[in-house]
């Protein structure tokens, strides 16, 4: 009766079976993985929120494919320091970047063709394709004082079937940002094998650098699909908007815009007041940012003066992002060590596994945790070695 797609094991992992049985007992934990910025403790101008769910034009249906000119430009206005003008014709709505990744599957390839993905790298990626019948093919991030795209597996990974190359800008969980070479070199293989760049940029007002990233909105050398949305920018996942930005030579934007508004048209799945309320959402972004950013420097500090006085253990760099990959001794898998973890000191942390780490000893620890939880949690964490 059911499609193969979805004919996943639905089975609870051995660490979230751990973790319901912790919380079923009554016990409480310290989450080092939370990833919903509203839950965390940051102030939002809930009025001026509200206010803006409650624009008159709200009352008027008025499809387009592509999203109300009023939400595009207000996100073309998003991208005015970075870049110069985009013109809202190459920008499309949908209602999160799980959309507009399944739009751009649709858009790029038959059954059974291929996109190739960053690992390590975060999960959902895996039911995102499997759900529009597309396989994955990973390529390594290495770590060398810093992280990079090893090149030479991403070469030999393509195939007559790869349609295009995701790069997360910066990378969840590494906190790597693609650099200008590494751009290059990615332009070129994807030139020469007639491939797309998709560019995730959900994270990239949250580098730690003090100047501004670049963003892959500016791409001009090949056909380059760049998202974002107000879940992370603004952290108001709850309004479920999200955006493409189409680039590169003009032919195949074009033919690649009208093949997404067939697609748009198709599900009119946005909602007239997000989108209304969309320009003044992104005006209040600054104060989140920097909230954010702020949680961000005090948990690494924290987690820095905790790590310097354990050598068994080490931070990776990050160059931004809201995670942090802690380096541990690999006596035992990282799934075993999270369950002792939660067992002994009930504290909650992801092992490396879970996001494609090659190799054990590794976790990834969520640097939006409130920074009394956070630095008592990384205390209990310690006390393991």
């Amino acid at each position: 009766m059911f499609a193969d797609r979805t004919k996943w094991n639905l089975a609870s992992n051995r660490l979230s079976a751990a973790l319901a049985a912790h919380r079923a007992r009554g016990q409480a934990a310290i989450d080092l993985t939370g990833s919903n910025p509203t839950d965390a403790g940051f102030v939002y101008d809930g009025e001026a929120i509200l206010e803006a769910l409650g624009h008159p034009d709200a009352l008027k249906y008025e499809p387009d494919p592509r999203g109300l000119q009023v939400a595009r430009r207000a996100v073309a206005q998003y991208y005015s320091h970075r870049v110069p003008e985009i013109p809202i014709d190459n920008i499309l709505l949908t209602t999160s970047t799980s959309e507009a990744y399944s739009f751009i599957f649709r858009t790029l390839c038959n059954p059974g063709d291929e996109i190739l993905v960053p690992a390590p790298s975060y999960p959902l990626f895996d039911f995102l394709a499997d759900i529009q019948d597309v396989r994955l093919l990973p390529y390594p991030l290495f770590y060398d004082h810093g992280w990079h795209i090893d090149f030479h597996v991403l070469k030999q990974t393509v195939t007559a079937r790869s349609r295009g190359v995701i790069v997360v800008h910066p990378n969840n969980p590494t906190g790597h940002f693609t650099k200008a070479r590494e751009l290059r070199e990615l332009n070129v293989i994807c030139a020469t094998r007639d491939m797309a760049l998709i560019a995730d940029e959900v994270f990239l007002d949250f580098g730690l650098g003090e100047s501004r990233s670049a963003t892959f909105a500016a791409n001009r050398d090949v056909l380059t699909f760049t998202l974002s949305g107000l879940s992370k920018s603004c952290g108001l996942p709850q309004m479920k908007m999200a955006w493409i930005v189409a680039s590169g030579p003009e032919p195949l934007k074009a033919e690649a815009m009208a093949r997404l508004d067939v697609i748009a048209d198709t599900y009119l799945s946005m909602n007239a007041p997000v989108q209304l309320a969309t320009p003044a959402f992104l005006q209040q972004r600054q104060s989140f940012q920097g909230q954010l950013m702020a949680r961000v420097r005090v948990n690494l500090a924290e987690l820095d003066r905790q790590l310097a006085a354990q050598p068994s253990c080490s931070r990776l760099v990050m160059e931004g992002g809201w995670y942090a990959v802690l380096r541990i001794p690999a006596t035992r898998s990282d799934e075993d060590f999270a369950i002792e973890l939660l067992a002994a000191q009930s504290v909650y942390i992801h092992p490396g596994h879970f996001y494609n780490f090659p190799a054990e000893g590794h976790l990834v620890a969520s640097l939006i945790t409130r920074p009394q939880e956070f630095a008592e949690g990384i205390r209990r964490l310690l006390r393991l070695f």
